[in-house]
């Protein structure tokens, strides 16, 4: 695994060993960073679900003022502070262990991007609670492209766009008053991308070639 662009590009990150840690595919975390490129530099970035910290590490590589990385296994978090210590982040980084919903509630953030266990799909009416207008500005939820995860809860935040790529998709996700504007932009309909994914061939030479050229 590998950061794709900024300060730490081409770094190679440690592995969560073993397959409770599904990391973010590369072409969804380009997408996702291309996406958020004109918002990142400067930005307090949540990294909820961190797994190996691949994510909130792309974010300070693009300039992020600071990343929050927030996971409950330990092994996890042991490669989060690893692939941290190897790249030298310091004071910009804060590692948390806990539950994510919970420890979302008491940061303050501009952006918070969770990747729940797909099987656990109340994690993401959790996540949708825990960040409300006041501590976030910009959610993003990881999920299933299958599986909806639902336009908002209780007004605070309401869903504004939709990415699909393959397998995967994400909802993003701003407060009301940002939704509304947006929504005018896009003529009253949120926007919906639709992405084809690479077959799992395809994913499989794409991978080879990145450890070729020093790659994730």
């Amino acid at each position: 695994m590998r950061i794709i662009a900024g300060t730490y590009r081409r770094r190679l990150l440690e592995s969560v060993p073993g397959l409770e840690v599904r990391p973010t595919p590369d072409r969804l975390r380009e997408a996702l960073f291309n996406i958020l490129a004109p918002r990142i530099h400067g930005a307090v970035f949540v990294d909820a679900y961190a797994g190996t910290g691949a994510v909130g590490i792309e974010a300070l590589s693009r300039g992020a003022r600071r990343a929050i990385f927030i996971e409950r296994d330990r092994v996890a978090l042991h490669v989060i502070r690893q692939n941290l210590l190897s790249l030298h982040i310091g004071t910009e980084a804060v590692v948390l262990r806990g539950s994510a919903a919970r420890l979302v509630k008491e940061q303050r953030a501009d952006i918070v991007f969770a990747d729940p266990p797909y099987e656990r799909k109340n994690e993401y009416g959790a996540m949708l609670e825990a960040a409300t207008a006041e501590n976030c500005r910009l959610l993003i939820l990881q999920h299933e492209s299958r599986f909806d995860p639902g336009e908002g809860h209780g007004g605070a935040l309401r869903r504004t766009r939709v990415v699909k790529h393959g397998s995967n998709a994400l909802s993003f996700y701003e407060p009301a008053w940002a939704a509304d504007a947006e929504a005018d932009a896009d003529g009253g309909a949120g926007q919906i991308d639709e992405r084809p994914g690479a077959s799992e061939e395809e994913s499989e030479e794409r991978e080879e070639e990145e450890h070729e050229q020093g790659g994730d």
